[in-house]
């Protein structure tokens, strides 16, 4: 008899998770590999909404599965404990959960490996829970080119720009991936899930006075919060200072839809705990010039909406990087960055893991694409 794994979180379960068991079960007998809280708070920083129990009792009850059961196995890859003992003729994955990663572990241990298309029942709406969860919650931020500029001891040496941007939150990013995450929960411990009324500058300000406590030993970039309370994408100009002096944003539509037609995401492992990646510091005035010029360079070609330069610009800021703070650029993400081609430019979303960030004008296998709060 055929036999199929597949793997996720299934945390508010839906339509959509019915429809891919369905699918994945008409390829053979279905196994399914669940998410222990533990592993899914590593991922995302939270924890989820129902407990493991909960949602191991609630996807044994689907008839398309055979049986369920917990992933022992950590990070994105915790169900291989599971596929190593199960030995399936398939892994399957929906399109959002396909990754590099699973598709070699899958050619290492001689097992099929297949993507389906997220497509919902007849008559149905698709579903995501990411979607459903996120749909009244907190913003993302992600940062383009010029990032670490923002710190004083980097500014200092030479002023300099970095571009970000403000992201509707309809997928969750995973918790140290540079993607603002620990910003982004002292701001749901403080307002709750929904973004406060007022000015977004104000709220910023306030923000990371809040995150940045007196005596916290590590002071976190004022590019965090601004990212995240002020819509559109953003150019932040510093010159020494943890604030910065200028601050330039275009909410234009035409511009925040072609960003989202070329900015491509790649999800690789979040940075592991105790990783230091400011733990090397190689400063030099010539590096960190090209650092802020990288991300003038970035928000001149999103306004021009040149492919070609917003590529150049966020090579040029992870060459920066890899100069001046060498542990925030893993051996490992760049390994995989190697296997990317076709794209015009990229960097990673952050130190030591995270996302490859493309620009590219043509599809990414593997990556997803993000979209821009107005």
């Amino acid at each position: 008899m055929t036999t199929v794994l597949v793997s996720g979180c299934y945390d508010l379960l839906h339509a959509g998770h019915i429809a891919f068991f369905r699918e994945a079960a008409s390829f053979g007998k279905l196994y399914v590999s669940v998410g222990t809280d533990r592993n899914i708070e590593l991922l995302k920083g939270r924890p989820p909404v129902f407990s493991e129990a909960e949602r191991l009792f609630i996807v044994k009850s689907i008839r398309h599965v055979e049986d369920a059961f917990l992933g022992t196995g950590t990070g994105m890859l915790d169900f291989e404990p599971e596929l190593r003992r199960l030995k399936p003729d398939f892994l399957i994955v929906n399109e959002d959960g396909h990754t590099g990663e699973k598709r070699a572990l899958c050619a290492r241990l001689g097992v099929a490996y297949k993507i389906l298309r997220r497509i919902p029942a007849e008559g149905l709406p698709a579903r995501a829970s990411s979607t459903l969860k996120n749909a009244a919650r907190f913003p993302y931020r992600l940062a383009l080119a010029g990032g670490w500029i923002d710190q004083p001891w980097v500014s200092r040496i030479h002023p300099g720009s970095m571009v970000v941007a403000s992201l509707v939150p309809d997928r969750d990013f995973a918790g140290r991936s540079g993607m603002a995450t620990s910003s982004r929960r002292r701001a749901i411990e403080i307002w709750g899930d929904r973004l406060p009324d007022g000015d977004p500058i104000v709220l910023a300000r306030a923000l990371f006075g809040a995150e940045n406590l007196p005596g916290k030993p590590y002071v976190s970039g004022s590019q965090d919060q601004i990212g995240l309370l002020v819509p559109g994408i953003s150019r932040l100009a510093y010159d020494g200072s943890y604030w910065p002096r200028r601050i330039t944003t275009t909410r234009d539509p035409e511009t925040a839809a072609w960003i989202e037609s070329v900015l491509q995401l790649f999800p690789l492992r979040p940075r592991r705990k105790g990783y230091d990646p400011l733990k090397v510091k190689r400063l030099s005035r010539k590096y960190v010039e090209k650092l802020g010029a990288s991300g003038e360079k970035c928000w001149r070609a999103i306004l021009r909406r040149d492919l070609k330069r917003l590529g150049e610009s966020l090579t040029e800021s992870l060459a920066a990087w890899a100069r001046l703070l060498p542990l925030t650029v893993d051996a490992g993400a760049m390994k995989a960055l190697s296997r990317l081609s076709g794209h015009a430019g990229a960097t990673f979303s952050g130190a030591g893991g995270g996302y490859i960030v493309a620009v590219s004008d043509k599809p990414v296998p593997g990556a997803f694409k993000i979209k821009i709060r107005l």
